[in-house]
């Protein structure tokens, strides 16, 4: 299936490249990148396209930023000097172009959610589940050779985004309903989601929520072009099965780009997902200048995501675990100010945790206070001695007592498995609509 699927699209890729009607006639100039200036337009690099960051075959330097980027990887280019456009470049003039860590504003607070979980959760259900089903379809369609329906993968991040708008906690609450025989599919849409409600917290317009969304969702869509044997092997993978998992990247890259109408951040995002600010990542090793914003953030949270559940070969961690570990590969090989930012949107009892409580209950977390993140609402699930209780939502913010007088709140994190939960089995016997009916006001 690898080279079935892989060759195809190589030669798609030599085909397009052969074609553009955008310049006149080609005249092939070398240049050592000592003499590069704004305004003239790289036909052709000192090394394969596909080992440098740059994203097209064939560019025009329009800033000083251009120049450095092919400094950075380059010794010397072929430029064409005769080449003049037919059509005019747009100006990048909008905030949402020009999108960049450098002008976010990191000490912002995050815009109000637009609703409760409470009465967004069936919206973000019935979303949850049909982009869910849209994502297996993408893979399915991928791994039989077809391409991606990439007006309908825009369609259901906007259906993602709006729901985030109006309630995070929702959509991360049915993030946790994870199942590792679906790991890819579900990994995909946890991710899309992930970097969507970061992106929300960074105060990003919905159209950059759209795109960032959508570079979750296809960022590892080339996985489904390594051979099954391989992606779901329970064991360490050898030198050789590891550098195919690993070509996932550049399959990705050249899936989407041969995907019409695709976002262009989208395909660098999945070209790019494994490198690392050090550049010791992969494939290219390009380092922190060739990683965009976007494609930041869907590191992170696919790191997260990834960390957090189950595998065929491990079990997942706790939100505490995960945090710690992106916390520790903070400002060497993640971005720092975003690491810290993801941590603190989820805060330190993100929806769908188990938790013991300081009366040693054992409680769902449901929805985040985001006045007062150590005290989000929780459905209590077993008492003191690990016995099932009626479920009962409690909101912590509300500082109530517990049988001794003392304010109850949470003592930690805990694992679902040490105490025989299983949530996805308590969501379909309807504990959230149970814990709402039963909640304590």
């Amino acid at each position: 299936m690898f080279f079935k699927n892989w060759w195809p699209f190589r030669r798609k890729l030599k085909n397009q490249a052969k074609k553009d009607d955008s310049f006149d006639v080609n005249q092939r100039i070398y240049t050592p990148v000592s003499q590069l200036t704004v305004g003239m337009y790289v036909i052709e690099l000192d090394r394969p396209w596909l080992e440098s960051p740059f994203l097209f075959q064939g560019f025009e330097l329009e800033t000083e930023a251009d120049i450095r980027a092919v400094k950075d990887v380059c010794q010397y280019v072929y430029i064409d000097a005769t080449r003049k456009r037919k059509r005019p470049v747009q100006a990048k003039t909008t905030q949402d172009s020009l999108l960049s860590e450098s002008n976010i504003d990191f000490g912002a607070p995050p815009p109000p959610k637009l609703s409760v979980f409470e009465k967004e959760f069936a919206r973000a259900e019935h979303v949850h589940k049909e982009v869910e089903q849209l994502v297996s379809n993408f893979m399915e369609r991928i791994a039989n050779g077809e391409g991606i329906d990439t007006k309908a993968a825009k369609e259901a991040v906007a259906q993602c985004v709006n729901s985030i708008l109006h309630s995070p906690d929702a959509f991360l609450w049915l993030n946790q309903l994870k199942n590792k025989d679906k790991y890819t599919a579900q990994h995909s849409l946890n991710v899309c989601a992930l970097a969507i409600v970061l992106g929300r917290y960074l105060n990003f317009s919905v159209a950059n929520l759209n795109n960032v969304g959508l570079c979750g969702m296809m960022h590892d869509m080339g996985k489904m072009l390594v051979p099954l044997d391989i992606l779901n092997k329970p064991g360490k993978l050898e030198p050789e099965e590891l550098a195919i998992m690993r070509s996932h990247a550049a399959l990705g890259y050249e899936l989407l780009k041969s995907s019409d109408q695709m976002y262009p951040g989208a395909i660098d995002t999945a070209y790019s997902h494994h490198e690392t600010l050090d550049g010791k990542g992969y494939p290219r090793r390009i380092g922190e200048r060739g990683i965009s914003l976007f494609t930041r953030i869907v590191t992170i949270v696919d790191m997260y995501d990834a960390i957090t559940s189950d595998r065929v070969y491990q079990k997942g961690r706790t939100h505490l675990e995960a945090t710690n570990i992106l916390a520790n590969m903070a400002g060497s090989q993640l971005d720092e100010r975003l690491v810290i930012k993801f941590i603190e949107c989820l805060g330190v009892y993100p929806p769908g945790s188990i938790v013991m409580m300081t009366n040693g209950y054992i409680a769902i977390v449901v929805e985040v206070n985001e006045l007062q993140k150590l005290r989000p609402k929780v459905i209590m699930l077993l008492d003191a001695q690990k016995q099932r209780i009626p479920e009962t939502i409690v909101n912590l913010a509300d500082m109530l007592l517990d049988e001794h007088g003392k304010v109850l709140t949470i003592k930690g994190i805990v694992k679902a498995q040490d105490y025989n939960i299983d949530i996805k089995k308590y969501y379909q016997q309807g504990v959230l609509q149970k814990g709402f009916a039963n909640e304590k006001r």
